[in-house]
């Protein structure tokens, strides 16, 4: 381990040996974590930014979670179909064959 001569004003390092004894720690090894942290790009500012970005991120896929959900089920009052619930409803072999039907055999158009 390499030693490292800075300077830096009596009072602040008194102050900083307050903090890191109520801490349980040492000056060294708190000038050594905050820099590990400033190397590792870990300081406050970006871990301010990443918690920004993740609470951004959760709320887009909480909004287009709820834009995509079936609406109210009318029978249960206030319980929701999932899109499972939707495509095994009733026969989903007969939707499913209907659904072949129609794409097989298009409608014809009339004239307008």
């Amino acid at each position: 381990m390499s030693n490292l001569t800075i300077s830096i004003d009596d009072q602040l390092i008194k102050q900083a040996r307050i903090r890191v004894a109520q801490q349980g720690t040492s000056l060294s090894a708190k000038v050594r974590e905050l820099l590990q942290q400033y190397v590792n790009g870990t300081d406050d500012a970006t871990k301010r930014l990443r918690e920004e970005a993740t609470t951004n991120l959760m709320q887009a896929i909480e909004s287009a979670t709820l834009a995509t959900q079936a609406p109210l089920s009318s029978k249960g009052g206030s319980s929701r179909k999932t899109l499972r619930d939707e495509l095994y409803e009733g026969d989903f072999r007969a939707n499913d064959r209907n659904a072949s039907d129609l794409t097989a055999n298009p409608a014809p158009q009339g004239k307008v």
